[in-house]
């Protein structure tokens, strides 16, 4: 959409219209509006956005929340809330549709209904633009070139279905670089694994017949793919050629097992998304079940936030708007549930697609059973999940009750170090609550201070508290967006929960309890000792749910602080003086390496062979050669 060719209309209303609020206040801007389609956002008195909604008719539809009575408890109590409107008008519906979409994200407002998991999905790769194509998985936007085939549920789904493919086709998987250095077949050659194109073991023409089995059985076509191995199959055996026999009777049975890992395979859909939805107790799933080929890849299901009480239609229109954002809609899409603006979605997603994408809510037949299928996932799904909120929550108020804390914690951060002898240090946060724990909110803080000593984790710690509470005092001092801790765990005995109750002193932060974890006698798992400020150390029954609970805290915290130390040295150990040189970005990092070998054959190689590397222009060249070779 051209935002700058949309209209903003009025923002408060005139200065009468600020001083009120509630139906008040939407009642004195239906002047201000007409039918011109657009979004609408409602604000409370700090100015914080409450929700942001779409409409055909912004007059038409504001008029509706002007009403007194006949709200759902949801509506009543954001319109009493709202304190100020925005409008903005746009020329299309399906544009306002669009915008709405983009300010969800961005805001995230309380009332609205939000997607919390926007991970990416894996895809099979068949790359081209080599002879030998090679068979990967890939994930993140399709920029190299090949055939793709997904989108797969998961990255565990894509392996398995590699696994068995490669067993089958007898495509390499190895990366071009690998290739093009062996000098003898690789263990998947033995194992029956790759057809061992890298030593020339297979002509070229057979391979490209294996990778168009390949693509012929990802594209459906499944029973042509069988029927071809068979019929060669016989043949070997009529041939008494028994050895090759039994490979392609092998191919066959890996064959078989791909299909019936992927569960039920419908005839008659060939290539659609399942959306099915179930809601209970003010929760919601939503699964997604991928359909491509006639083949079913796997599902996943989302919780989304449903904005304290949507309804069906709200929650499922809000997911495919948000889950559609980065990702490519197949051509159908079967729901479980009736949608209020189905032709306006239907537009946008076709509109992201290139093509025509059809919603669908079937009532019979093969399409219907897909959906109740995923609907019974989703209500499985769901109750699994509130029996586990149910569980986390009476360990968070065992956790209250065994630290003395006045309610339970609905945000716990756990903070650890990690490094080997000061190098590469690296501080961690870890989050947790009633859901379990927030990985999207798990923060990685590379460690700065200069003048620590090696080793110094009391001045880690000092360094890594005060970078996370004067953000959170500069970013919400009223602690009224939902970021502030309601209880610190840390790694370590007396010694360090003075510490940090003397930084957060420094820093006027109070009212944040802090608890330090130690291992305790002998350092043995299950006699931790808990210490409090102001209190002597206690420890835990040895069989307590509470102390396995924060051993998994602990533990996780440890987990995500060695992991990000890792990729730290690793990035450390693979730094180059290539990473000075200005225009040489990762790809022609790869290139100089491929080409030369190592970083020093690049720094003693000439301007001319510079020149002949791939990918490097001639001033690029110039700027490498420049580089290692100053002049004076």
């Amino acid at each position: 959409m051209d935002e700058a060719n949309a209209g903003e209309a009025a923002t408060q209303g005139g200065e009468a219209a600020a001083a009120l609020s509630g139906h008040a206040l939407i009642q004195a801007q239906l002047k201000t509006l007409d039918a011109s389609p657009g979004v609408y956002r409602m604000l409370d008195a700090q100015a914080r956005v409450l929700y942001v909604g779409k409409a055909r008719n912004l007059k038409a539809r504001v008029a509706a929340y002007a009403r007194p009575s006949g709200h759902s408890p949801r509506i009543a109590r954001m319109i009493r809330e709202t304190a100020a409107m925005m409008f903005l008008t746009t020329r299309t519906e399906t544009e306002a549709l669009l915008l709405e979409q983009n300010l969800i994200k961005q805001l995230k407002p309380r009332y609205n209904v939000l997607l919390r998991d926007d991970k990416s999905f894996p895809n099979i790769l068949i790359g081209g633009g080599h002879p030998f194509p090679r068979i990967a998985k890939h994930r993140g936007r399709k920029t190299e070139k090949g055939s793709y085939f997904g989108p797969f549920a998961s990255a565990g789904a894509v392996n398995r279905t590699l696994n068995q493919l490669q067993k089958v086709f007898l495509l390499r998987s190895c990366s071009d670089a690998m290739f093009d250095s062996r000098t003898r077949p690789c263990l998947l050659y033995q194992i029956r694994r790759c057809a061992g194109p890298c030593v020339g073991l297979i002509a070229p023409q057979d391979y490209a017949a294996l990778v168009a089995d390949a693509e012929r059985f990802l594209s459906g076509k499944t029973t042509e793919v069988q029927a071809a191995l068979a019929r060669e199959m016989q043949a070997a055996a009529e041939a008494m050629a028994f050895e090759r026999a039994a490979a392609l009777r092998d191919r066959i049975r890996a064959l078989t097992a791909v299909q019936s890992a992927q569960g039920i395979n419908p005839r008659g859909v060939a290539e659609a998304d399942v959306v099915a939805l179930h809601l209970e107790g003010g929760q919601a799933c939503v699964q997604v079940f991928f359909i491509r080929a006639h083949q079913n890849w796997g599902n996943r299901d989302f919780y989304p936030r449903t904005g304290a009480g949507a309804e069906a239609s709200e929650i499922l229109e809000a997911f495919l708007g948000q889950f559609y954002d980065d990702k490519t809609p197949p051509r159908l899409i079967l729901l479980s549930h009736p949608i209020e603006n189905a032709d306006l979605m239907a537009d946008l997603l076709a509109e992201r697609a290139g093509r025509k994408v059809e919603l669908a809510v079937p009532r019979r037949g093969e399409k219907a059973e897909l959906v109740a299928n995923a609907a019974r996932n989703a209500r499985e799904s769901l109750a699994r999940k509130m029996s586990e909120s149910a569980t986390q929550a009476r360990l968070l108020e065992g956790l209250a009750e065994a630290l003395g804390l006045e309610a339970p914690p609905r945000r716990i951060e756990v903070y650890d170090n990690s490094h080997i002898q000061g190098t590469d240090a690296v501080g961690a946060m870890v989050v947790a609550g009633p859901e379990g724990f927030l990985r999207a909110q798990y923060r990685k803080f590379t460690i700065r201070g200069e003048g620590l000593t090696p080793g110094d984790d009391f001045g880690m710690m000092r360094e890594v508290l005060t970078r996370r509470f004067e953000r959170l005092l500069r970013e919400d001092p009223d602690r009224e967006g939902g970021q502030w801790p309601d209880l610190l765990l840390i790694d370590g005995g007396a010694g360090q929960v003075a510490a940090v109750a003397g930084i957060l002193g420094e820093l006027g932060v109070e009212g944040v309890p802090v608890v330090g974890v130690a291992k305790g006698i002998d350092r043995d798992a299950g006699k931790e000792e808990f210490h409090l400020p102001g209190r002597p150390p206690f420890a835990l029954r040895m069989n307590d749910p509470v102390l396995y609970f924060v051993q998994r805290l602990r533990d996780e915290a440890h987990r995500f602080a060695v992991g990000a130390h890792r990729a730290r040295r690793a990035r450390a150990v693979g730094a180059t003086p290539l990473d000075d040189i200005p225009g040489v970005g990762a790809a022609r990092k790869r290139a100089l390496l491929a080409h030369f070998g190592s970083a020093k054959a690049v720094a003693r190689a000439g301007l001319a062979d510079l020149k002949a590397a791939p990918g490097i222009s001639e001033a690029l060249a110039q700027t490498i050669h420049d580089f290692f070779h100053p002049r004076d």
